[in-house]
């Protein structure tokens, strides 16, 4: 428990003035609630040997108490105030680390788990931070001073006060470990459930369609029910300590009581030094009450602690190492040596000693079924995934050797899921940009056919396209994500089945713009259509990982390989379809 929550101290580091200032600050407010008694006291004697001059105690008692309510006011708010900073900065470096990391990373972890991270395992080390440094620093204070006034009034009765603390200390112990197990498991079963309504609300469309509801529900229902039950155990654990340390508490009392009470009775205790004794023991013994919820505070921190660390001492899948020896700016020459790829975990190969040289300024087509590794090489190019040293060179450069953000920037992608913001059409078209001015945001949009769609809303570039682009067709989504991969002008394009949702005439009309646009640069894409890639410089099929033809549409056609035959056989698809069609009309 100790080894993570020790790992906070390079958080709260920033914020220590305030921090110790804070702390501090509870031991001048428990040292003015010592006075209280102490002063109680001297009034109580004073009139049992009836003197009746009480007035200084009791202004004393009026200003301990006021310098207490001033003193603990600015201490709550200076640790509150910390609590709040570390939790931000948690937050922060928690989401620094996750835009570090690659496809491995958020194929073992979901985006629900990753949310009860930041939002609910944060907000458990701010809590302790805010609520639980208080409360045990009032528990050390309150001990260290009502001790100390306790022994100078009777240090026979403090004796009495001691035999009960071994048993705390291990009832403490031995609860604190089942609080760590139980509450490891609560907010294990609370990121299962954060998984499954994510998950559940980005696939509602199939769910419905499916007329699974009711699945789903029934679904649901077992994953809220471990959490329930997990969370039944947490508060089982922290009932039984909230129950048990009052009832010791109360033990205490009654014995102080009975011998207390004795000793003023024979004489040999004023009344006014028991009244303060009693004080002091509830000032001592009443945080103890409240042990129980130190104890769960520190293990549900403790294991947020674990969880956040977690993430956060992995290392980035794509390390960004440059050489300093690249150019500043891309010109798009690409030659591939050798390269082959196999994902963890599997033993077939993806990629298979693929050798290709695309020249600045060429249009490549990559064509292959379904599986044989199109994505995975485009991935390859812009260190999505990361290829082995030299194998994929950049203008004579090994990918590796340029800084990531450059690679990112300077070759644009624009992947096989049209992915879109709940946000103004405007900002998704400028993601990488917002100043860009908007003849260069209507022009993207003109060569990706989406001027007129545009036009159509009532909204126009201001329209909200919703979570994912959810208000828009699966054409408009991709013409939108193409419009925003023409914007960016990059020295290298890539295009990954970026055509499946449009019709043909809307291609032509985007292909004949991408080869007006980019006439003097790189440009490859994926495409399962012979109409697409017929516009190519050169094509490149591929068949289990490895190059099986090259060439131009014309000499690929006279081959009569894979490609032929796809040429074939959508050709003839698209002939039976305007028979159809002009048989229907």
């Amino acid at each position: 428990m100790l080894k993570s929550l020790w790992r906070l101290r390079h958080f709260i580091h920033p914020y220590r003035v305030r921090w110790f200032a804070g702390i501090a600050a509870f031991g001048v407010a428990r040292f003015f609630e010592v006075m209280v008694p102490i002063l109680t006291a001297e009034s109580i004697n004073r009139m049992t040997e009836g003197n009746y001059d009480i007035l200084w105690p009791v202004l004393g008692i009026i200003g301990a108490v006021t310098a207490r309510y001033l003193v603990v006011t600015f201490a709550r708010f200076a640790v509150r105030r910390v609590g709040l900073y570390v939790a931000y900065d948690l937050r922060q470096s928690l989401y620094a680390c996750l835009q570090d990391q690659g496809g491995e990373f958020f194929a073992k972890h979901t985006i629900g788990d990753m949310m009860t991270r930041a939002v609910a395992d944060i907000a458990l080390i701010q809590r302790l931070i805010a609520m639980g440094t208080i409360l045990l620093v009032i528990l050390v204070y309150a001990t260290v001073f009502g001790y100390a006034a306790m022994l100078y009034y009777s240090p026979l009765l403090t004796l009495l006060l001691l035999p009960p603390m071994p048993f705390v200390f291990w009832y403490a112990q031995r609860s604190s470990r089942q609080m760590g197990i139980a509450s490891r498991d609560v907010q294990e079963r609370l990121s299962d459930l954060g998984a499954h309504v994510q998950e559940n609300l980005s696939g509602i469309r199939t769910i419905q369609a499916m007329v699974q509801e009711e699945n789903e529900i029934r679904r649901f229902q077992r994953t809220n029910q471990a959490y329930a039950n997990a969370f039944y155990e947490q508060g089982r654990i922290n009932s039984a300590m909230a129950a048990w340390m009052p009832s010791l508490a109360a033990v205490c009392s009654l014995t102080i009581l009975g011998v207390g009470g004795y000793q003023v009775l024979n004489g040999t205790m004023p009344v006014g030094d028991f009244v303060a004794f009693f004080m002091l023991v509830n000032m001592v013994v009443q945080p103890f009450r409240v042990a129980g919820f130190i104890v769960n505070l520190f293990q549900r921190a403790a294991v947020a602690s674990d969880r956040l660390f977690e993430v956060m001492d992995l290392e980035p899948e794509i390390a960004d190492v440059p050489s300093g020896a690249t150019p500043a700016t891309i010109m798009g020459d690409i030659r591939i040596a050798g390269l082959s790829y196999t994902y963890p975990g599997t033993t077939t190969a993806v990629l298979d000693d693929i050798n290709l040289h695309v020249e600045r300024g060429e249009t490549i087509a990559i064509m292959g079924r379904v599986g044989t590794g199109k994505t995975t090489l485009l991935k390859q190019i812009v260190r999505l995934i990361d290829p082995d040293p030299d194998t994929i060179f950049i203008d004579g450069h090994d990918v590796r050797s340029f800084p990531l953000a450059q690679i990112r920037s300077q070759i644009a992608m624009v992947p096989q899921d049209p992915f879109l913001f709940g946000e103004p059409l405007k900002d998704n078209l400028t993601y990488d940009d917002p100043n860009r001015a908007l003849e260069a945001i209507w022009s993207a949009a003109t060569s990706a056919d989406l001027k007129n769609t545009i036009e159509d809303f009532p909204d126009k570039l201001e329209t909200l396209v919703g979570e994912r682009g959810v208000t828009l067709s699966g054409g408009q989504k991709q013409r939108a994500t193409l419009a925003r991969g023409f914007i960016r002008h990059a020295p290298v394009l890539i295009l990954d089945d970026c055509f499946s949702a449009v019709d043909t005439e809307t291609e032509e009309h985007i292909l004949s713009e991408l080869k007006r646009l980019r006439r003097e640069q790189t440009t490859l894409l994926v495409s399962h259509r012979v109409s697409t890639a017929r516009h190519a410089d050169r094509i490149i099929v591929l068949e289990a990982g490895r190059i099986m033809e090259i060439g131009t549409h014309e000499s690929l056609i006279a081959a009569g390989g894979y490609y032929a035959e796809l040429e074939r056989v959508q050709r003839e698809g698209a002939e039976d379809e305007n028979f159809e069609a002009a048989r229907v009309s």
